[in-house]
């Protein structure tokens, strides 16, 4: 998939994310996303460099992206993608002296292929809002990041999906539908519950609900390093679809 991947796939793709993880302000310019996002996790607020320009423009364009972030006291982060960003802009922002950051994985299935995968759970519930039981797992996995604004500003169809034993809820994940694709975000599993099939639940459930949207395409993004979640995504049937980092201003 990886090699057939045109760069109008990348780019929709990462901004669908993009409107499923909503910065507080976005500016576009000449296709260039800077985005605002202070209060939640630092991704969020990195720059979509999605638009060609020759030498001196890009540097120009770097430039403003600098000053823009500068203005509101933030660093400046590119998120740099093969095939959706300009091809010399990478070795241009390492010369500036930017730090490149962990590897990741923008990945995708068929829906209908990550439901062969699926079994039946009497365990997983689907909300179309995330209870407080389901921010519980969330934070004390990955912490507080601003998730609760955050979510408040998703536009598109949402699915939250959680896994309980008893009480309890073990395991969580939501998707986003748009234009007939379903990313798949929060995924979150506390750790006592891991290795137990719970993440796969919530997987299933999610594509469930991803069918019900007409949605034929699921897609996520993953660091490289996160062995577990790479395994449980290769084995849903996800395939990379390209790899990307990024890259942090001095």
């Amino acid at each position: 998939m990886t090699h057939a991947t045109g760069s109008h796939v990348v780019r929709g793709l990462q901004e669908r994310a993009a409107r499923a993880l909503p910065a507080e302000h976005v500016e576009h310019a000449g296709g260039w996303w800077l985005r605002l996002a202070p209060t939640c996790s630092w991704w969020v607020g990195t720059v979509l460099p999605h638009g060609d320009a020759g030498p001196e423009e890009l540097a120009r364009r770097v430039g403003e992206a600098e000053e823009f972030y500068g203005r509101h006291g933030l660093d400046t982060r590119f998120q740099i993608s093969p095939r959706a960003c300009p091809d010399a802009l990478d070795a241009l922002l390492a010369d500036r002296g930017y730090r490149r950051g962990g590897r990741m994985s923008l990945q995708a299935a068929s829906t209908a292929r990550v439901l062969e995968q699926a079994s039946g759970s009497t365990r997983v519930r689907v909300d179309d809002r995330p209870a407080g039981e389901w921010f519980e797992v969330w934070h004390a996995v990955h912490g507080h990041d601003g998730e609760w604004d955050l979510l408040g500003r998703v536009e598109r169809p949402s699915a939250y999906a959680s896994v309980s034993v008893g009480a309890d809820v073990i395991a969580v994940g939501r998707a986003v539908a748009d234009d007939g694709w379903a990313g798949v975000f929060g995924m979150a599993t506390l750790p006592r519950a891991r290795g137990k099939g719970a993440a796969r639940e919530v997987l299933a459930a999610l594509a469930g609900w991803a069918r019900t949207q007409a949605a034929d395409r699921m897609y996520l993004q993953v660091e490289c390093e996160n062995h577990a979640a790479v395994r449980l995504y290769a084995w849903a049937g996800f395939q990379e679809v390209c790899g990307y980092h990024y890259r942090v201003a001095p």
